[in-house]
């Protein structure tokens, strides 16, 4: 019998992830429809994190590190995609974008909406700005909005104007029943979707400050000056949760093992943190404990849409002082 999954250690580690993911995922939706408040802000929590595993899901099974099988990994990451919102753009189409990531040492983005935003009328701009300072992610919804909106306005994407439909009417059908289940439910599944857009921009806002390319309008990557891995080791950073309860950054599956990720790609996320420890020790000078970072993702939440330049990091002192962070990166706004 053929081994199912790539790594022989995998089996345990993912059927746990992926157990997690659909029972939290469903326990937390139901918690939304229940009389009980404390049961409602615990289903909201379990909700948003469930999210926030399924997508991270997304990303092994876009590095091929779960399933030995092509075809599982992208099953697999076509129905966490449905979970998560993903699911108007293709799994290929956001493996292929986050690759170029790592290949060419850039962030890819695939909608220029700083140059949307400027060509929008004022109050359109002052009502993202305000959103953005109620921490209201309203760049990643706009991400997300394109992503959905694509097809019908370029000839390139025509050919998926049928599945962005027939997707939308499914999804509205869902939410739909769950109004009628319980109408309160629709608004508690909107604020955990907030929470883990937040959670997933402010993991993205921290792990680099490569250059940024949108995709060209035919759906070609962009001329990319390549860069080394010298430059990919200096712009890359690991915004770990917890240095001393390392188990704490399973929260996020371990992504925030940014270098060793970036580093050897092909390893699974539960074997990052001994290949930190083997590649870095104790002393990795990118890693920007996320604890750091809180006060400037505060700061800068309105400055990070109007200024192109991530900031910088320096050395000694109050290395984040001028870090502004990025917006509109993420892995799950692919096409």
């Amino acid at each position: 019998m053929q081994p199912i999954m790539r790594y022989e250690d995998g089996l345990w580690p993912n059927l746990l992830a992926h157990l997690y993911t659909f029972v939290g995922y469903g326990v937390g939706v139901w918690l939304l429809t229940v009389p009980s408040y404390l049961l409602n802000a615990a289903g909201v929590l379990l909700l948003a994190h469930a999210l926030v595993i399924s997508a991270y899901l997304i990303h092994e099974l876009a590095h091929f590190t779960v399933f030995k099988s092509h075809r599982m990994n992208t099953w697999m990451g076509v129905v966490m995609s449905w979970l998560n919102g993903a699911c108007y753009a293709s799994f290929e189409g956001l493996r292929r974008k986050h690759l170029s990531h790592h290949a060419d040492r850039a962030d890819v983005i695939t909608f220029d909406w700083r140059a949307f935003l400027n060509a929008s009328p004022r109050w359109f701009v002052r009502l993202v700005m305000a959103l953005e300072w109620l921490y209201i992610p309203a760049v990643e919804l706009i991400m997300h909005g394109f992503v959905i909106a694509l097809p019908f306005y370029s000839s390139y994407h025509k050919g998926d104007r049928a599945k962005v439909i027939a997707i939308i009417v499914v999804r509205a059908a869902l939410f739909a029943g769950l109004a009628a289940i319980a109408p309160k439910a629709v608004f508690l599944y909107a604020l955990a979707y907030m929470i883990f857009l937040t959670v997933m921009r402010f993991m993205d806002a921290y792990q680099h400050t490569y250059e940024a390319y949108p995709i060209l309008d035919n759906g070609q990557m962009p001329q990319i000056e390549r860069k080394g891995r010298d430059y990919e080791y200096q712009n890359t950073y690991s915004n770990l949760i917890s240095l001393r309860h390392p188990w704490l950054n399973l929260l996020t599956l371990n992504f925030a093992y940014h270098n060793a990720h970036h580093q050897k790609a092909s390893v699974p996320w539960y074997r990052l943190p001994a290949l930190h420890r083997e590649l870095y020790g104790e002393q990795e000078p990118q890693v920007l404990p996320a604890v750091t970072l809180l006060h400037g993702y505060h700061r800068d939440r309105v400055r990070r849409v109007v200024d192109p330049s991530y900031g910088e990091v320096h050395a000694g002192g109050d290395r984040v002082a001028d870090f502004y962070g990025a917006y509109g990166v993420s892995f799950l706004t692919a096409v």
